[in-house]
């Protein structure tokens, strides 16, 4: 596992240039949460979490060399298909509102925008950007 988490935290750090990305620690914390789960690899992943009828996608990232290829909408498939065997009914996120690609994505897989929280997330240069909080049913 921890190759993995490795992995994992590589393209974390890549795809999240501007924020502070997590590291192979937090991934093998996460990891060896039994709700938790990953689908995709350290190329293209999201790694969520599914609490009674509730999933929740705590982070998707796609490696910067391997974007527009469709790699992320496959992995939210696999996602949202997992969620649902173990479960869950509906499925959350919170999402940058300046990342528009991944906004784009998650809205054209069938979330849609239920609250924001304002300047929550602080990105390098001290700026703030809200958090779009999105749900989906499965």
């Amino acid at each position: 596992m921890s190759d993995l988490a490795e992995a994992l935290a590589a393209t974390h750090a890549l795809a999240f240039d501007n924020t502070r990305s997590w590291s192979a620690d937090e991934f093998r914390t996460l990891l060896a949460d039994p709700s938790v789960f990953l689908t995709g690899n350290a190329d293209a992943f999201v790694l969520g979490r599914v609490v009674l009828d509730e999933a929740e996608i705590l982070t998707l990232a796609t490696h910067p060399d391997l974007r527009r290829q469709g790699r992320a909408r496959v992995v939210l498939e696999e996602f949202t298909n997992e969620a649902a065997k173990r479960g869950a009914l509906t499925a959350f996120l919170e999402v940058a509102a300046d990342n528009i690609p991944a906004i784009s994505l998650y809205l054209g897989t069938g979330f849609a925008e239920i609250a924001r929280r304002r300047g929550y997330y602080r990105k390098i240069d001290g700026s703030t950007v809200d958090a779009v909080i999105l749900r989906r049913s499965i």
